[in-house]
């Protein structure tokens, strides 16, 4: 599943955004630094051992951004771009600090099901069919979805997916990376990181289906 996002006004046109920040307007800048941060540490924290590390990545990634922007030649979005220096930044301080995160050995295991079992009917003529249907995401009004209770419930079970299809998906979901990005940078075969990727957005997805049938 990928997740729903709802960006500030000012943050609506990557042009717009740009622009501003060239002419240094702070407000804009405010609006990316509060949009942002947030996610940014928590992907720096897969890459540093601590959350202040992580906060200092970030303090990094945020002067990078506004030292380079004059050089921005949006062939990517900017989220996509700040995200990119982001990892730079980070795997340059995990290696610093001695940090190894074996990611050109991200395991997948072949036996794990990205969905469980029980979700499935057995022993009668329908086996295989739903015996626990998915909520249907796309009826659920947007509100509902965006709300702060669930977004905390979603981020808490991003941050408890194994550390390889964690950051698969931070990088594809979050960080809005291309596919051939995230095998590039974390010697992924295609395949290992579609197989990646569906595992952990099943379990995002499970983690709302919950909610929505709780609440």
């Amino acid at each position: 599943m990928q997740p729903v996002t709802r960006r500030s006004p000012q943050l609506a046109d990557d042009a717009e955004v740009v622009a501003a920040l060239r002419n240094g307007d702070e407000e804009v800048f405010t609006a990316l630094v509060s949009e942002y941060s947030n996610p940014l540490i928590r992907l720096a924290m897969d890459f540093v051992h601590t959350r202040s590390a992580a906060e200092d990545v970030v303090q990094e990634t945020w002067l990078a951004l506004l030292n380079g922007i004059d050089r921005f030649e949006g062939r990517s979005s900017l989220k996509t771009w700040l995200f990119r220096i982001l990892v730079y930044k980070a795997k340059a301080r995990g290696a610093r600090d001695a940090r190894s995160v074996p990611f050109s050995s991200l395991a997948v295991d072949r036996n794990e099901r990205a969905v469980p079992e029980e979700r499935f009917r057995r022993a009668d003529p329908w086996t295989g069919h739903w015996a626990s249907p998915p909520v249907a995401v796309s009826s659920v009004p947007e509100e509902r979805i965006l709300a702060r209770e669930v977004r905390d419930r979603i981020a808490a079970a991003l941050e408890a997916l194994p550390e390889s299809q964690r950051i698969v998906v931070k990088l594809r979901d979050v960080a809005g990376w291309e596919a051939a990005e995230v095998c590039g940078e974390l010697g992924l075969t295609d395949a290992n990181q579609r197989v990646l990727l569906h595992r952990g957005r099943a379990k995002l997805r499970a983690t709302l289906e919950q909610y929505l049938r709780e609440s």
